[in-house]
């Protein structure tokens, strides 16, 4: 389960699957400096995305 405290480096190198949605949300994570030390929830801010949205459709991604 993905959570909003993980960095984004994190998720895309567990779930390589995720690199979809951080795509399909205009999020560049796997080549941004950015996303090595920052946490989801802080990504999403910074992108102005609801976290919780991103949570959910994460999570989906990994569970299909």
């Amino acid at each position: 389960m993905i959570t909003k405290d993980m960095s984004i480096t994190d998720i895309v190198m567990k779930y390589p699957e995720t690199a979809e949605v951080f795509a399909s949300y205009g999020m560049g994570c796997i080549g941004c400096m950015a996303a090595r030390f920052e946490n989801l929830e802080q990504g999403a801010l910074a992108h102005g995305f609801d976290i919780d949205t991103l949570l959910e459709d994460l999570n989906a991604k990994i569970k299909k």
